[in-house]
């Protein structure tokens, strides 16, 4: 097994060809943390380094060692108190109203394997010889508190994945202020961070800065994940860059309020914590009772930022997406949002899908404005009943006509939210997230369901699911468009208000494994306004998430080589949308635009029936030339080769597991007179192979095209582009 216990040494091994990670049991029953890094065959040899020196002036924890100063030492799961005064994993209220806690090993587990999270996405092994899992547990016997911290190694994969389990064994409640997933000490070093920040429309640009002593942190309070901020960050070497040097990643499977915190003490040791935002929670923990925290991937890399991804590209495509559409191609598909908003009829849909069929493209969806009446964005959210004036015959009429046209229908809900001008919300008032005597703010015109009641969980079950039912829906876009305000519930109790966020998405998710459960064989998208909830947790049960409402070719490059970072291409719904854009009014080529989404999930989000001739022309020559190359992009590697951010180029690539197939897409922004000559290198080629480029019928070495490189033309005017296709010969 890749996970060994030396009980002499009392220390705990994790590993696999790439990576190790090493834990020991300190001599105060706590756990401590020795390392994680590159593969070291024999960890338990790190016995011999002290972990332990004598400070002045500094509390020490065990009598008689007055080294033994746990502000000093390196821990695994750490408390507050007893001489380490950082910002630890775990907070407990005790009924006495005492903070303190003493969690010390009482036993292990070893196993081949993964389990499940109960009720928690997470990711999962077909075979149990995929990976191996360590449970360690920890006890407090004062307050009859067990905590088992939950550790998997993949075989195939430089990642362990963390968790931890409170279990509430004695009489007494216990409130739980804190329960982080995970925790890391590492020892001195300049480390820098890296995170994923933004906003609406431009979510995901990469920040990095140093750490000084105190503390950086990255959160959401927003109820989800949020445009703002992203459930990951990385601790990097000061000379790390895409391909060279050491990265952390730490990646958060969940889509609720969270936090990442770097804490960087006086002694110049980093203290990494992840998890649940503890702003505005706390969970009462009553005698029998358990409490699970989300699951967070740890990614080491000893090559670069772009290993790294690739790591966590290869692991979400393959154990966190799951069902039918996870090993699929996606299909091109046509979004009538932009092409009409609110204004449309069964006549207009059934014109646009026609005009979308002889572009070939696969799939029609409808967006909003399809149920109850609505109009605009005022009303009718929560009444997923159909707008029969508007769409005569219905859903079904709507779906067999563009089944006939050769083409699958999709569909878009908003089920989370409810507008005060509802059916629903006057029959139900108490169903929206809401303070007693407080007027709750609108965004968008529209109120939060409270879905940590399970009678409103069960009525999105089973209005969404009538509506499947009725009509032959192939895929499902499924929209969130606001944040959290005034957290309340008029059903949880007073000392459990705090809670709102956490059961609430924890409703969300037994509703959205109920309905994709039932409903395996449609194609779910995640939404929350375009890029808000871009999360691990939403992609375990939908594989694939609108990357930002942001549509503009010159936006996306940014907004896709951000989210790169982290997350797949077939994760990513990347659309061609109409000129001037939407968004920030640019005009940019036909071209460009495909150049720039052909590299996620294609898709058009425009009136297709007011293109030109010539422009119907090129879609249907996109479109061809993407079913081509779609399983490249949906499944081959991915390496960035030219920042958007630091210059007024990029440059990415795809390549095929087996390095027979390569494509390469270059963007210029501006203009200049007179340039420079260029050449970008490639990554991921087999040196020894010939490679043919398939427009010019050119000829490269693999070691040319890596070494040297390929020269980029001198592309003419603002927002340009040039893609390559290379095939191995």
């Amino acid at each position: 097994m890749s996970i060994e216990f030396f009980k002499e040494r009392k220390i705990f091994h994790l590993q696999n060809e790439e990576i190790s990670y090493a834990i020991k049991i300190l001599k105060n029953g706590q756990l401590g943390h020795l390392y994680w890094g590159k593969k070291i065959k024999n960890a338990e040899r790190l016995n011999r380094y002290p972990i332990t020196q004598h400070r002045p002036y500094e509390a020490y924890a065990v009598k008689d060692d007055t080294g033994f100063i746990l502000e000093n030492i390196a821990r695994e799961y750490p408390s507050f108190g007893q001489s380490d005064f950082r910002e630890p994993a775990y907070q407990i209220k005790a009924e006495d109203g005492s903070i303190i806690s003493d969690l010390k090993y009482r036993d292990h587990q070893i196993y081949r394997g993964k389990k499940d999270l109960k009720g928690l996405p997470a990711t999962y092994v077909e075979k149990d010889s995929e990976a191996d899992s360590l449970e360690i547990t920890l006890y407090d016997e004062v307050l009859d508190l067990e905590v088992t911290l939950i550790y998997t190694i993949f075989r195939d994969y430089p990642v362990i994945t963390r968790s931890a389990n409170f279990n509430n064994n004695g009489k007494q409640n216990i409130n739980l202020k804190r329960a982080l997933s995970m925790s890391v000490d590492f020892e001195n070093r300049d480390f820098e961070l890296l995170q994923l920040s933004g906003a609406w429309g431009r979510e995901r640009d990469i920040l990095r800065r140093s750490l000084d002593q105190g503390i950086t942190k990255i959160d959401s309070k927003r109820g989800g994940s949020s445009h703002q901020q992203n459930p990951f960050a990385a601790l990097v070497e000061p000379d790390t860059d895409e391909y060279s040097g050491e990265a952390y990643g730490f990646s958060l499977i969940y889509s609720a309020n969270f936090i990442a915190q770097a804490e960087k003490n006086h002694y110049g040791k980093t203290r990494m914590i992840m998890g649940i935002n503890p702003f505005n929670f706390s969970w009462l923990l009553e005698s029998a009772q358990s409490f699970q925290t989300p699951e967070v991937v740890m990614n080491y890399s000893d090559q670069g930022l772009n290993k790294m991804s690739q790591n966590f590209h290869q692991l979400y495509r393959s154990r966190l997406v799951q069902g039918r559409h996870r090993d699929q191609e996606r299909p091109v598909l046509i979004n009538n949002w932009e092409g009409t908003y609110f204004d449309f009829n069964t006549d207009k849909i059934l014109e646009m899908a026609e005009a979308a069929s002889k572009v070939d493209i696969e799939l029609f969806v409808l967006d909003d404005g399809w149920f109850g009446k609505r109009n605009d964005d005022t009303s009718s959210l929560g009444d997923w009943y159909v707008n029969e004036d508007k769409l005569p015959g219905g859903l079904e009429y709507l779906a067999q006509e563009i089944n006939k046209l050769g083409m699958d229908f999709g569909l878009w809900f908003e089920p989370e939210m409810i507008s005060p001008d509802s059916d629903l919300y006057r029959e139900h008032p108490e169903w929206s997230i809401q303070l007693e005597n407080r007027e709750s703010s609108l965004s968008r015109q529209q109120l939060i369901l409270d879905l940590s009641r399970r009678d409103v969980q069960d009525y999105i079950i089973e209005r969404v699911s009538a509506i499947l039912n009725k009509a032959n829906i192939s895929y499902v876009k499924w929209d969130m468009n606001r944040p959290m305000t005034e957290y309340g519930s008029l059903k949880l109790k007073a000392k459990r208000q705090r809670e709102l966020n956490h059961r609430y998405i924890l409703g969300l998710y037994r509703v959205l494994e109920e309905i994709t459960s039932r409903f395996p064989d449609i194609l779910f998208e995640s939404c929350a306004g375009g890029g808000g909830r871009f999360d691990p947790g939403m992609l375990y049960y939908m594989p694939q998430t609108w990357t930002s409402d942001d549509t503009d070719a010159v936006e996306r490059l940014k907004i896709q080589y951000g989210t790169s970072m982290v997350y797949p291409a077939s994760s990513m719904g990347a659309h061609v949308s109409a000129v001037p854009n939407h968004q920030v009014e640019r005009s940019t080529s036909l071209k460009m635009r495909y150049d720039v989404a052909s590299f996620g999930n294609l898709g058009y989000e425009l009136d297709i029936t007011e293109l030109n001739p010539d422009q119907i022309k090129a879609v249907k020559n996109q479109v061809k030339n993407y079913k081509e190359i779609r399983r490249l992009v949906q499944f081959g590697d991915f390496y960035r080769l030219q920042s958007p951010f630091e210059s007024n180029f990029t440059a990415w690539s795809f390549v095929a597991e087996a390095k027979e197939e390569v494509l390469v897409g270059f963007y210029q922004i501006l203009a200049s007179p007179n340039p420079r000559e260029q050449r970008i290198k490639l990554k991921g080629l087999d040196a020894d192979s010939d490679y043919k480029e398939l427009n010019s019928a050119n000829i490269y070495g693999g070691d040319e095209l890596m070494n040297y490189g390929i020269k980029i033309p001198y592309l003419k005017g603002d927002f340009s582009s040039k893609v390559w296709r290379f095939q191995m010969i």
